[in-house]
């Protein structure tokens, strides 16, 4: 017994002398826009099957209402949902300040500076530096601070490119960069134009990302990061299919002089320019397949209602359905829907000594890919939605038993007590078997007996 105690002091003596003498934890946070969770099941991918074999799988990402790209974005990068830190849509019109946000015209940092991103945090905390490749928010100075190193957002800028400037800055030593986020547009852009049931080209689609995860490992071998640095894989939100048939046309219900349509489909953000409940009651009577809520309606399962940017009345069309004013349907795959949908859902994968190795998980929601991140960097997490506990099961440091793991163990507890409380009882029990009269013979040595 002293010798297998002297053992497991001297492992964790070894294990605390191994840690001390690791260098700054680094991590590398990857988005693919608009990569459906279910498309691992329906495409063969094999590099990204590589990289998940060697790490964890979350098969489902929880993501945020509305399911767009900047909102999502920012949510994953701050743990908070849309309401709390302020980016509600790609496009905003802020009231008091009367200014207007769109992903084309997004530098301000008026809009971000309700929230702080983990790469400023990264930075205020003196961990190391951060990097960024096209990112959304990653080239305004929010907090008063940018990424040591990052790229203005350029769409027609190569993943190839933005994967190189990555490694090379993770390989810097002036400064030390220990935190990146790198985003690709595809295969978003794809799905909006042909929409996710085409198999055919969404196939030929995510083959292509399928290859750039395999550039990025790649990469990461060539430049001696691979063993040392975590990465996460992960994206914004899925992709539903749309139908020319089904057409939610406002015009048709009320005049355009009656509002501004400040955000558009599936989810529109509606600013009445005349009676708040005129309109309303009119948009209320348009469609069966759209829901109309005034902003103090929203439910509350959307945390989405506390917030100035978001509007008095709020649009979302069902699944599938599209609101347009007068248009014709322009793409086949759209996202932005209810966030209970599976079809808006993302995956998340991840690898690297922080991660356990060949594990799945259910489901995440993306308010918790924060709290993790900073734990995994060592920083001291801002106030948050998310909740680290529900990610404990993905991180290799932290013991993690699932539900039933937990009532499988409970029960072999419960039967191996049983047991050995009916062996004690049957011991206890147990007498001595009975021996056949016989008469007491007297030697002849014995005293003569007492005769009462």
């Amino acid at each position: 017994m002293s010798s297998m105690l002297i053992l497991f002091f001297a492992e964790i003596l070894l294990c605390c002398a191994h840690s001390a003498g690791d260098s700054v934890p680094k991590l590398l946070l990857v988005s693919f826009d608009g990569f459906r969770a279910d498309y691992l099941e329906t495409y063969k991918l094999p590099h990204l099957q590589e990289f998940i074999e060697n790490g964890v799988l979350v098969k489902e990402v929880r993501n945020t209402f509305i399911t767009k790209t900047f909102p999502n974005h920012y949510t994953i990068v701050t743990g908070l949902y849309e309401e709390s830190h302020g980016i509600v849509a790609n496009d905003m019109y802020d009231a008091d300040a009367k200014k207007n946000f769109s992903q084309f015209n997004d530098s301000d940092p008026f809009w971000w500076n309700d929230a702080v991103p983990i790469w400023v945090t990264n930075q205020q905390q003196g961990k190391g530096a951060s990097a960024a490749a096209m990112w959304p928010g990653s080239d305004v100075k929010i907090n008063n601070t940018t990424p040591h190193f990052f790229m203005k957002y350029n769409f027609s800028v190569k993943f190839e490119e933005r994967v190189e400037r990555i490694v090379e800055w993770l390989n810097s030593s002036d400064p030390v960069v220990n935190f990146a986020v790198l985003y690709w547009e595809e295969p978003d852009a794809s799905g909006h134009k042909y929409g996710p049931r085409d198999t055919q080209n969404m196939q030929r689609v995510l083959e292509e990302v399928d290859k750039h995860v395999g550039f990025l490992m790649n990469k990461l071998k060539a430049s001696g990061l691979w063993d040392t640095v975590n990465v996460i894989i992960t994206s914004d939100h899925g992709m539903a299919s749309c139908s020319a048939e089904k057409l939610i046309v406002l015009d048709e219900c009320l005049g355009r002089n009656n509002y501004t349509l400040i955000d558009r489909t599936p989810v529109a953000a509606v600013l009445p320019r005349q009676n708040k409940e005129d309109v309303y009651n009119l948009l209320k009577n348009c469609n069966s397949h759209m829901k109309v809520y005034l902003k103090e309606e929203i439910p509350d399962r959307f945390h989405y209602r506390h917030h100035k940017r978001i509007q008095p009345i709020i649009l979302v069309a069902d699944e599938g359905w599209t609101i347009v004013q007068n248009e014709s349907l322009s793409k086949l795959g759209d996202h932005g829907y209810d966030n209970a949908l599976p079809s808006m859902h993302p995956f998340l994968a991840a690898r690297g000594p922080a991660f356990r190795r060949g594990y799945s998980h259910g489901s995440l929601a993306n308010v918790d890919i924060y709290p993790m991140m900073c734990h995994v960097l060592g920083l001291a997490p801002r106030p948050h939605n998310g909740t680290f506990a529900n990610a404990k099961c993905l991180l290799a440091d932290q013991w993690c038993i699932s539900v039933p793991e937990a009532i499988g163990i409970v029960i072999g507890v419960f039967m191996v007590l049983s047991t050995f409380t009916c062996i004690i009882i049957i011991s206890k029990n147990r007498v001595a078997p009975s021996r056949p009269f016989a008469r007491l013979q007297l030697q002849s040595d014995d005293d003569d007996p007492l005769i009462g």
